[in-house]
């Protein structure tokens, strides 16, 4: 079973996505964190298959988030046969941290730790049949998650910015309307004109203006 979830953070889209020819970048840098080499041997040799030359494998889980920091892998691949809840809420604690496409290959699972996977923002978590054939696909599928994510982050960070600069713009029109007597229109035009002649942005003056309020109270 393949569970596809989305990915916290961002990334710049199209990271490793198939191109429409259908071929992969090669150069992905990509660490697997497995401590079964035999199991790992699959994950590595389904990639390796595929083109990918850049296979690096973290063998050991302790002081996991630096080791993946030195490594700085692009996709973050985790095997995990049998594993402990907590063995599972440390990969997740690191999958938070790392703002990276991680895909996560469990032999079982139950409701509490595929919550926890959305949560930590797992790409794409794997229950059960790891199979060489199967992990170019499970790859494609976790980047393409992951940027998504990526894009809907992005576009919601700008939205909650311009109403936070909205706000900010109207308290500074209130702010003039009372001190010159204006109306909300003409508040609106002297920030605007003031901004074109300092050649910044509408918001900077704004919060100079509530700046400057604050001081003269």
């Amino acid at each position: 079973m393949v569970l596809a979830v989305t990915r916290k953070g961002s990334e710049p889209p199209g990271l490793g996505t198939p191109s429409p020819s259908g071929q992969r970048d090669s150069t992905l840098k990509i660490a697997i964190v497995d401590e079964s080499p035999i199991r790992a041997a699959i994950l590595e040799d389904g990639l390796r298959e595929a083109g990918f030359t850049q296979v690096e494998r973290i063998a050991e889980t302790h002081n996991l988030l630096a080791r993946i920091y030195a490594i700085d892998p692009e996709v973050i691949l985790i095997d995990l046969e049998s594993p402990s809840r907590d063995m599972l809420e440390q990969m997740f604690q690191m999958s938070r941290a790392v703002k990276r496409p991680v895909a996560m290959f469990v032999d079982q699972s139950d409701s509490a730790a595929i919550q926890a996977a959305v949560d930590a923002g797992v790409s794409a978590y794997i229950v059960g049949g790891l199979k060489k054939e199967r992990v170019t696909s499970i790859l494609d599928l976790c980047i393409s998650r992951f940027n998504a994510f990526a894009r809907l982050q992005a576009e919601l960070d700008s939205a909650k910015g311009a109403l936070e600069e909205r706000k900010v713009i109207d308290r500074a029109k209130g702010v003039l309307m009372k001190a010159k007597n204006l109306t909300e229109e003409q508040a609106y035009a002297l920030l605007r004109k003031t901004a074109m002649n300092e050649n910044k942005k509408i918001v900077e003056i704004a919060q100079s203006v509530l700046t400057a309020a604050e001081l003269f109270k």
